[in-house]
């Protein structure tokens, strides 16, 4: 019998590894975990979202989280690889998962960045606006 689910790829196992991290990472300051890799489909012929982690932090806020990693910092590194479009897939999908809410609960932006081992977390790094 044969599976049909396909090899993940060497920058699919690296993504996955460094999403791990930095879960860990907002675990150890107290963010609980909500989601992982919530994804909207947009159509055919335009990307949807998706958010890599979605966490609830002490005060109640709920947190998206983009995560980027990168082996060194070249080129601006792995916090600058977050540019306008995918901040605004970032929202889309955000907007989209908080339709759930009858009342949505405060709400941020935070990537995490990860150039070669180093690992940096910016909170309220970009606004919905």
């Amino acid at each position: 019998m044969f599976s049909r689910r396909k090899a993940a790829t060497d920058r699919q196992v690296s993504g996955d590894a460094a999403e791990a991290r930095a879960l860990a990472h907002l675990q150890q300051q107290g963010l609980v975990l909500v989601e992982r890799n919530y994804r909207v489909a947009r159509g055919p012929n335009a990307r949807g979202g998706e958010v890599d982690l979605i966490l609830r932090d002490r005060d109640g806020t709920l947190v998206f989280v983009e995560v980027r990693a990168r082996a060194d910092g070249r080129h601006g590194g792995a916090a600058a690889s977050v540019g306008p479009a995918k901040r605004a897939r970032l929202v889309l999908a955000a907007r989209h998962y908080l339709r759930r809410y009858a009342a949505p609960p405060p709400c941020r932006f935070d990537v995490v960045a990860i150039d070669g081992g180093e690992l940096e977390w910016l909170m309220a790094a970009f606004d919905a606006a």
